[in-house]
């Protein structure tokens, strides 16, 4: 699985927006912008905001690996 970094900025690519667009949105720095490219996990509000930015499930990107419906192990 790609870092989550890596999937924030592969969809700010394809919808061919600029790294000082999510910036004004975010109300930050561009700096730290590339920053967070560079991140493997982010605060859970943090994505959530940039989810919402975008327009892009992230948390969905990120739980594909995980198993759907499954007990837990009895013990």
């Amino acid at each position: 699985m790609e870092s989550i970094g890596t999937l924030i900025r592969q969809e700010l690519e394809r919808q061919e927006r600029s790294v000082t667009w999510l910036a004004r949105k975010l109300s930050c720095d561009r700096s730290n912008i590339y920053r967070l490219f560079q991140k493997h996990s982010i605060d859970t509000g943090q994505l959530f905001r940039i989810s919402q930015i975008l327009g892009h499930n992230f948390f969905e990107d990120i739980s594909e690996g995980l198993p759907t419906s499954q007990k837990p192990a009895e013990g």
